[in-house]
């Protein structure tokens, strides 16, 4: 599955059903695959607007604080 997103990712132009036979092939069914799909296009989408729009991405301080108070507090 991941060498699958990684094409999708980077050459999503050659993308073609030949690609998701071994994925088949594995017993992953059509269902897993369209999630896997679904997941991967929306962290692209997120990555290339924050890019856009210069978002400021925290230092590892910054993550292990936003870590501490979701593991608190979920993601309410």
């Amino acid at each position: 599955m991941l060498g699958f997103l990684e094409k999708l990712t980077l050459d999503p132009l050659n993308v073609s059903p030949a690609d998701i036979a071994p994925l088949r092939s594995v017993d992953l069914s059509d269902e897993a695959i369209e999630d896997a799909i679904h997941v991967c296009a929306l962290f692209n989408m997120y990555d290339r607007i924050a890019d856009a729009l210069d978002f400021d991405v925290p230092d590892a301080e910054g993550f292990a604080i936003g870590a501490e108070m979701l593991l608190k507090r979920g993601y309410r």
